[in-house]
C-alpha cells in the first residue's frame, strides 16, 4: 500500500502543477508591456540596477533568526510532554538552551549580529 499511496501522489502532484500552468497560459491573456519587466519597490522609481551585492552580515543575521526560531519547534513537542518525562526533560532542555547561549554568544561575540 505504501509504494502505491507514493506513486499515485507523485502523479497527482505532476498533473495539478501541470494542470495549473495550462490553464493559466490558456485563459490568461498576457502582455508585453515593458513596465511589468521593471522591479518595482513602494512606488518609487528605481534608480539604479537591481542587481547589487548585499553584504555577508545581513545573511549572517538572517541564518541567526532562522537558527533561533527553529529552536521554538523543538520546545513545543518538550512542553507537552514534560509531566511524563519529568525531571530529565527539564536536565535536558536546560542542557539544549545551555548550547543554544553558547552559540549566541559566540555569535554577539564575532559581530554578526550587528546591523551594518
Amino acid at each position: 500500500m505504501g509504494a502505491v499511496s507514493l506513486i499515485v501522489l507523485v502523479i497527482a502532484a505532476v498533473v495539478f502543477s501541470a494542470g495549473g500552468i495550462l490553464a493559466g497560459r490558456l485563459f490568461v491573456k498576457g502582455s508585453t508591456n515593458p513596465q511589468k519587466g521593471q522591479p518595482y519597490e513602494c512606488g518609487i522609481p528605481t534608480a539604479s540596477s537591481p542587481w547589487q551585492q548585499f553584504h555577508v552580515g545581513y545573511y549572517l543575521f538572517a541564518l541567526l533568526f532562522l537558527v533561533f526560531d527553529v529552536e521554538l519547534v523543538f520546545l513545543y513537542p518538550w512542553a507537552v510532554v514534560v509531566k511524563e518525562i519529568g525531571i530529565i526533560a527539564l536536565v535536558e532542555i536546560l542542557f539544549f538552551i545551555f548550547i543554544l547561549f553558547i552559540g549566541f554568544l559566540y555569535a554577539h561575540k564575532q559581530g554578526a549580529l550587528k546591523w551594518i
